[in-house]
């Protein structure tokens, strides 16, 4: 077996073109095994598997649990599934989403580092947001290497350029030169670079903030140059995740009263006329005061300025 074989590969917007370009150029003696993870929507079909097998020159799969890792195939984490990684073979597994989204590729990313250390090599592709960044600290905290796309050429270069800032690559790579880069990892340990990341401070402190998912008390905890927020459950965010589903939160939050205020008012009209004053007078001027909330929330809601991440 070779010493550096296991290739873990995280996507998301524009990624199944940067997945499709990659496998091309793996050639059919490839000694490692690739793990992709796409973020996709739950409870739907992916023919991610028929395509890249299609594309390239290895068989791609959507493993079952427990299935072995064998060299010169593919593997695909089926919607809805963490795919993650054990000495000899995969689990998938149900837990709870990490920036969102299940699969994770940091779920992905840190179990290969845990089980295979220094012989993962993690691969950033194009994406929006931050998913990948937090896993690839960890490939390289344990001896790994990091690979990521070249932001400029990246459909969406958001991902790529959060691993860059947080995490020292050590290849930038085009598209078109990456799978002849991996069959060199994979062929030559001269081609490997070790960079071992060093270890901080990794203690997580409790925060003033909830979960957008559960409502569940959110730690704080070290990763590199960076931090992750994860709930008691394991909900688990980035910075840009977390502001990213607050503010979702919030906004859903706004809406839910206004329906609510809004059903206040209904309520207290068709009631006042079952009541004599002066408790009938006192509904009607509830059913308005809640009309005018309503409606200053939807002003609010209106005239708000989006905030942009990018």
């Amino acid at each position: 077996m070779p010493e550096h074989n296991i290739f873990a590969v995280g996507a998301s917007a524009g990624g199944v073109e940067a997945l499709d370009q990659l496998v091309r150029e793996i050639p059919s003696g490839f000694q490692g095994s690739l793990f992709v993870v796409l973020h996709l929507a739950p409870r739907t079909k992916s023919f991610l598997p028929e395509l890249l097998t299609r594309a390239g020159n290895l068989r791609a799969i959507h493993p079952e649990d427990g299935a072995r890792i064998e060299p010169g195939h593919i593997y695909v984490a089926p919607p809805d599934h963490h795919l993650i990684l054990a000495r000899d073979h995969v689990h998938l597994g149900l837990g709870p989403k990490e920036q969102h989204h299940r699969p994770c590729i940091n779920v992905t990313f840190r179990s290969a580092a845990l089980s295979h250390g220094p012989r993962v090599t993690g691969v950033v592709l194009s994406g929006e947001l931050d998913d990948g960044t937090a896993g690839l600290w960890e490939i390289k905290r344990r001896g790994g290497t990091a690979v990521i796309q070249n932001p400029e050429e990246a459909t969406f270069p958001s991902m790529p350029l959060s691993a860059l800032r947080e995490v020292e690559a050590d290849y930038i790579a085009n598209i078109g030169n990456m799978g002849e880069l991996l069959n060199r990892l994979a062929s030559d340990n001269r081609e490997r670079k070790r960079t071992e990341v060093e270890s901080a401070n990794m203690e997580p402190n409790i925060t003033d903030l909830t979960c957008p998912d559960c409502r569940g008390t959110i730690w704080e905890v070290p990763r590199g140059n960076g931090k992750e927020y994860r709930c008691r459950v394991g909900h688990t965010f980035s910075p840009k995740s977390m502001l990213s589903e607050h503010f979702a939160a919030q906004e859903k939050t706004l809406y839910s009263a206004i329906v609510t205020l809004e059903e206040g008012a209904s309520l207290a009209a068709r009631f006042a006329d079952q009541f004599e004053a002066p408790l009938s007078d006192r509904l009607r001027e509830e059913a308005k005061q809640r009309e005018a909330q309503a409606e200053a929330l939807r002003k609010i809601l209106q005239e708000r300025v989006l905030f942009s991440l990018d």
